[in-house]
């Protein structure tokens, strides 16, 4: 009886990942849709150093950038994050309710969004729009290239024998680096995509950027 019980207690039940290889699969699928079909055929090369002026289809190459990020980032997030709010628990679509992961992708879209449009506003409000389109032009080829750390990151967080409670604060650590260095990245490109004026600088990083982040992590973590 001794024997049987502890044998019931070292069983462990395998975790079924597929939903994983077919979101990852999802994602390079859009991006061989988007060199193949929105950028024409272009290499990784050519569309990693192309200039404004000679790009074409910038705003859906963004969108098709953002929706990779955006799933890449909740499939690695959704493993950590503690419940779902009841009030989000309670809601039901044709029966179905939002698990974690759904509920860590509706997050994260919903920032996403707000994030674009408060940006698109911001730079309305100063009348410097074609800035903004500068901006998000550039901000692709970053984004791009984050999502295949993500990727990466996605398959060794679900194949890979790890300790996903000690890699949580290498996350963290990871986020921050790239955090600290997307601000420098927007200060100092050579498009100069963020305002000339410093304070407006000041207010871009503080409202668009450091402030969505504290909200999202709220959102997700408490």
């Amino acid at each position: 009886m001794l024997l049987s019980q502890n044998f019931v207690n070292h069983v462990r039940i395998p975790e079924n990942n597929d939903w994983v290889i077919f979101i990852l699969l999802g994602c390079i699928f859009l991006y061989l849709f988007m060199f193949n079909i929105v950028e024409r055929g272009a290499n990784l090369k050519d569309f990693l150093l192309q200039k404004y002026f000679d790009a074409s289809n910038n705003l859906a190459s963004w969108i098709v950038t953002s929706c990779v990020i955006t799933l890449t980032f909740a499939v690695l997030l959704s493993q950590y994050i503690p419940i779902v709010p009841k009030y989000i628990a309670d809601l039901q679509i044709l029966g179905y309710q939002m698990n974690k992961f759904g509920y860590c992708l509706f997050a994260i879209s919903i920032f996403y969004l707000v994030k674009s449009t408060l940006g698109f506003l911001f730079y309305q409000s100063i009348g410097d729009t074609k800035k903004w389109l500068i901006f998000y032009f550039t901000s692709t080829k970053f984004y791009f290239i984050l999502s295949f750390l993500l990727i990466i990151l996605c398959v060794a967080h679900y194949y890979f024998p790890i300790d996903r409670n000690k890699m949580f604060f290498y996350y963290l650590a990871f986020f921050s680096f790239v955090f600290i260095f997307k601000v420098f990245f927007y200060l100092f490109h050579k498009n100069k995509i963020l305002p000339e004026k410093w304070y407006y600088k000041f207010l871009y990083i503080c409202t668009l950027q450091i402030a969505p982040l504290l909200l999202l992590w709220k959102l997700l973590f408490f």
